[in-house]
């Protein structure tokens, strides 16, 4: 199986091609962008392409990172795994950004039940925990930092994300700052097209709402 693999979640941006059948992901390409995700995604999946040496047509399934993250990256890869699912009659899955540092933190503590947590900004985290094998334990969750440390204060095994230092009590584990395309490519090979499907993981509202009280009169 071919998979592009598609990240937008944080303030990277990246693409993958990975075939399922030699694990090995064939090109790649991305960068730490910020912002511009929607400016920047199609020209990283097309470098990606071109370094794998395939023509778009022979993605067999897409996989798309679908947050919690960045409300507008969310949007954008989510959006861009859709539309070239339907332009290509493949299947798309949704992969959790929790569910990557999961993986990329039991690659790195074999053996070991992960809690993850992301740092949310505002004094909180978005946190799930997974036991050995990778599979969740917990709903993912929006917390306050306070609470996050309390819920987990008994927690056995080690924390990973960019909130794992705000959980001061737990063992943190290592993890890249960015997210691993290659992890999410794999992720996609064994996600269910039937139950996983791209959908955007908001575990709370948008910083940015609507003026209320106040509209401009229309000419």
């Amino acid at each position: 199986m071919i998979v592009l693999a598609i990240d937008t979640s944080g303030s990277g941006c990246s693409a993958a091609i990975y075939d399922s059948g030699s694990s090995a992901v064939l090109g790649q390409s991305g960068a730490d962008i910020g912002r511009g995700h929607a400016e920047r995604l199609m020209e990283f999946v097309d470098e990606a392409l071109v370094a794998a040496d395939r023509p778009i047509g022979d993605i067999d399934r897409i996989a798309v990172t679908i947050g919690p993250g960045s409300f507008t990256g969310i949007r954008v890869g989510v959006a861009t795994a859709r539309g070239l699912a339907l332009a290509l009659g493949k299947p798309a899955v949704g992969i959790s950004s929790l569910h990557v540092i999961a993986e990329e933190a039991r690659s790195a503590a074999p053996g070991k039940s992960v809690l993850v947590a992301i740092d949310a900004k505002r004094d909180e985290v978005y946190v799930q925990a997974y036991d050995a094998a990778g599979h969740a334990v917990t709903e993912p969750e929006a917390l306050s930092v306070t609470v996050a440390r309390d819920r987990f204060a008994g927690f056995e095994g080690c924390v990973a994300g960019s909130g794992a230092e705000l959980l001061a009590s737990l063992t943190p584990v290592k993890t890249p700052d960015l997210v691993d395309i290659a992890v999410v490519a794999r992720l996609g090979v064994i996600a269910d097209p039937a139950s996983a499907k791209p959908k955007p993981l908001y575990l709370r509202g948008p910083d940015a709402k609507p003026q209320a009280g106040f509209a401009v009169a229309r000419a």
